[in-house]
């Protein structure tokens, strides 16, 4: 039976989500095999009232739940770079949580380092090197796009990796 693990890159005008498939019974082989399910965003518009946008990411995430049914959710932590953006990101991730914890889901979180770290080697590898990668071990044609969704699938990606 396989599992699937949702990975989240929480923002509030764009919301990031990837979804992969794997077999844990065959997690510790040489070549294990994991799957894209699907990768995309939950996009709200913008000078649309916060709460709104709000109600859009609930929502929408309880939509792509309904549909993906995740064994796990993997979820970036809020990096701090511009207060005024990171209070917005963290109002987008609070209804992330309220979402996960009304469906009874069990999340990991990872920094942006250890995500980088996890998927390319370093952790200050930059937005290309971790596209690359993130095809490359998941073997897809081309970049996943947006930069979001590639994003959600690097977070997934890594809670794989991270898993014992």
């Amino acid at each position: 039976m396989s599992e699937r693990i949702l990975g989240l890159d929480p923002g509030l005008a764009i919301l990031g989500f990837g979804v992969i498939e794997y077999d844990p019974a065959k997690k510790r082989d040489l070549s294990p095999d994991i799957r894209v399910v699907d990768y995309g965003v939950v996009q709200t518009p913008a000078r649309t009232d916060t709460g709104k946008r709000l109600c859009t990411i609930y929502d929408d995430l309880h939509s792509v739940i309904d549909e993906y049914q995740p064994d796990l959710v993997s979820i970036e932590k809020l990096f701090f770079y511009r207060m005024g953006n990171t209070i917005l990101v963290a109002q987008a991730r609070g209804v992330v949580m309220l979402v996960l914890a009304q469906r009874n889901l069990p999340f990991v979180e990872f920094t942006p380092a250890q995500i980088k770290q996890s998927i390319t080697g370093h952790g200050n590898a930059d937005k290309v090197e971790v596209q690359d990668a993130i095809a490359r071990e998941l073997k897809l044609k081309s970049i996943p796009k947006p930069d979001d969704a590639a994003d959600g699938l690097a977070v997934a990606l890594t809670a794989w990796f991270r898993m014992d």
